[in-house]
């Protein structure tokens, strides 16, 4: 589509610029001559018409490229307060705020196919999780195609979940002088998540939820096909069984890619601690380091609060605690779980449908048996019959005899004796097929 727009804005540029071309020519062209010696030359409003028409269709092909290609580079900026903002800017612009290399932005390309990937940089986590592609700082989430279907949810629930220092920002205003308040504080600074865990723990929930969801729809759809195919083996049946059973493989195997991913996290402690943004962000600003703090922190008692417990990490850091990533291993488990159980419920219905398949194979292996059988009945009578047949053809023969005059007796036993050889032999196959097993009892 952009490559027919593309060309349609070249050609509508080089009949402009054509047309435009030939006006400006001083040269007068050569009117044609008519019979009866009239001179035409073409209409100047004419021209002008034609060149307006290119120029509108010009504009309007570019207009089109241009929002097709704003709307690819659509992100949404989520701050920690939970608001959001529509940035409409390339790759370039989003590599400098977030400070990440080139090949790290280009996992999170749509047109690109990538497993799921959860990368820790120096400043920001890439995460890429099916239609999850987001850009997680310290302080601010990069979320791409805000205005997809299932990326709207995840934008609500950000907008509703970060902000969840301001428990810390009535306390503190309202300039409680107790001590109880104060310790009420101060334990609710503890507990609160860094803001990258916060979001992360976001995008996990909703992928683990989106996928849960389209596993119980499966499920839902697959296991009544499954027991009308065992009922009814049809070719509509069989069909509708098979394109369950590709929706299953191709489910299984992007919950397989979640799984690994978190479960290659789970084992690496390195990893992980490259995760911890607010940790090294502590650690760059401390007072032990020697450096100041950043100049594009707001002063409020959010920010404050975040810095001591941000003095407290990098003096934990400096004590040698840089390996502790006991909070982010225990929010990993917990999604590592839920995906796992939704991976156990793939693997039960691919095991009820490899049953459901090997009880049609038995059924089908029956039929052909029972068909067999009534081939070799059928095979019996006939040979048995032909004996019968032979006898028939053999007194039928117009050849004059002279043992059959005045014996009109010998018909009837003919017939009698041809019969009772024919039905022994047929009694003496089956009962021989039956002793070397060959058909049922």
């Amino acid at each position: 589509m952009e490559r027919k727009i593309y060309i349609a804005a070249c050609t509508a540029s080089f009949a402009l610029l054509s047309a435009t071309i030939g006006k400006e020519d001083s040269t007068p062209p050569i009117a044609p001559r008519f019979a009866g010696g009239d001179v035409r030359t073409p209409a100047p409003a004419a021209e002008e018409e034609m060149a307006r028409e290119v120029v509108a269709l010009a504009a309007e092909a570019q207009a089109a490229l241009k929002k097709k290609t704003a709307a690819a580079r659509s992100w949404i900026l989520l701050d920690s307060s939970g608001e959001g903002t529509i940035l409409d800017v390339d790759k370039y612009a989003i590599m400098h705020r977030v400070q990440i290399h080139a090949r790290d932005l280009r996992i999170l390309d749509p047109l690109l196919s990538y497993p799921s990937t959860i990368l820790g940089r120096e400043r920001a986590i890439v995460l890429n999780l099916e239609h999850i592609k987001a850009i997680i700082t310290a302080d601010e989430v990069l979320l791409r195609d805000p205005a997809e279907e299932n990326v709207v949810p995840i934008v609500e629930e950000l907008q509703r979940r970060l902000p969840l220092a301001s428990v810390v920002n009535n306390a503190h205003g309202e300039g409680r002088e107790n001590v109880t308040g104060q310790h009420d504080v101060e334990a609710v600074e503890e507990d609160e998540s860094p803001f990258e865990f916060r979001a992360l723990e976001v995008a996990l929930e909703a992928i683990c939820s989106y996928l849960d969801a389209r596993t119980s729809e499966l499920e839902t759809a697959a296991y009544p096909a499954l027991d009308e195919l065992t009922s009814k083996i049809s070719s509509r049946n069989l069909d509708r069984v098979r394109k369950l059973k590709s929706a299953m493989t191709r489910l299984t195997a992007r919950v397989q890619k979640v799984r690994d991913e978190l479960e290659q996290l789970l084992d690496d402690d390195d990893d992980m601690a490259d995760l911890y943004l607010s940790r090294k962000l502590a650690g760059a600003s401390s007072p032990v380091s020697g450096s100041s703090m950043p100049n594009w922190l707001p002063a409020s008692p959010t920010i404050g609060s975040r810095i001591s417990r941000a003095s407290r990490a990098s003096a934990a850091t400096i004590h040698g605690n840089e390996n502790d990533v006991e909070e982010l291993e225990m929010l990993l488990e917990a999604y590592f779980m839920q995906i796992d159980g939704t991976l156990n419920k793939l693997t039960t219905l691919r095991e009820y449908i490899d049953d459901t398949e090997d009880y049609i194979n038995i059924q089908l292996d029956n039929h052909r048996n029972q068909l067999i059988q009534l081939e070799l009945f059928l095979s019996s009578g006939t040979v048995s019959l032909s004996i019968y047949s032979l006898v028939a053809g053999i007194f039928g023969m117009n050849i004059p005899y002279s043992w059959n005059d005045d014996h009109e007796h010998v018909f009837k036993w003919v017939v009698i004796l041809s019969g009772l050889v024919s039905g022994f032999l047929f009694i003496f196959i089956i009962a021989y097929a039956r002793h070397k097993g060959l058909i049922g009892s």
